[in-house]
C-alpha cells in the first residue's frame, strides 16, 4: 500500500513539475513581484477606513522600499453601515459593515492606467444592549475589512504586475 502512495506521489510531482505553474513569490523579498510591489506609491485615502486601507496597503507591498516609485495606486473607498434585523419596536437587532474600494494602478513613466478594479467586503455586526460592545464590534469589522480589501488589492496588483513583467 505504501509503494502505491509513493509512486502516486512521485507521478504527481513529474506531471506538476511540466506545467508552467511557479510561485507569485518565488524569491521572496528579492523576487521580480515583491521588488515591482516595492515601487508602488500608495496615494493617500480619505477617512478612517481610507487610513486603514492605505496601512495595510503599505505593509503588504512593502511600499516606499525603493527611492523612486515606478506606479502610484490609487484607492477610492465607499463605505457603508446599514441597519438590519428590525423588531416589532423598530428596534435595529443586526447591521452590516460594507467596504467597497476602486482603485487604479498607475504608470509614473507613461501616466497610463495599467490596472482599473474594484475589491470590497462586507461582515455582519449583531446589536447588543451594551452601546459601547456595538461601538467596539463596529470598530473591529471595520479593521477586519480594512485588512481584506488591501489583500484583494496586492493580490490583484501583483498579479497584474507580475503579467507585465
Amino acid at each position: 500500500m505504501s509503494h502505491k502512495i509513493l509512486l502516486a506521489a512521485f507521478a504527481a510531482g513529474v506531471l506538476l513539475g511540466g506545467c508552467a505553474l511557479q510561485p507569485m513569490y518565488a524569491g521572496g523579498g528579492s523576487g521580480s513581484v515583491a521588488r515591482a510591489l516595492a515601487g508602488v506609491d500608495v496615494s493617500s485615502i480619505e477617512g478612517k477606513a481610507g487610513w486603514l486601507v492605505r496601512a495595510a496597503l503599505v505593509g503588504h507591498l512593502g511600499a516606499g522600499a525603493q527611492a523612486t516609485p515606478r506606479y502610484r495606486l490609487d484607492v477610492r473607498l465607499d463605505e457603508q453601515l446599514q441597519g438590519l434585523g428590525l423588531l416589532s419596536n423598530d428596534a435595529v437587532t443586526r447591521e452590516r459593515r460594507t467596504l467597497r474600494a476602486r482603485y487604479q494602478l498607475v504608470d509614473l513613466s507613461s501616466g497610463k492606467i495599467v490596472l482599473d478594479a474594484t475589491a470590497g467586503a462586507d461582515a455582519g455586526i449583531d446589536i447588543v444592549s451594551s452601546e459601547y460592545a456595538v461601538i467596539a464590534a463596529e470598530q473591529t469589522a471595520l479593521e477586519n475589512l480594512s485588512h481584506e480589501v488591501a489583500d484583494q488589492i496586492v493580490t490583484r496588483v501583483a498579479t497584474k504586475l507580475r503579467q507585465t513583467g
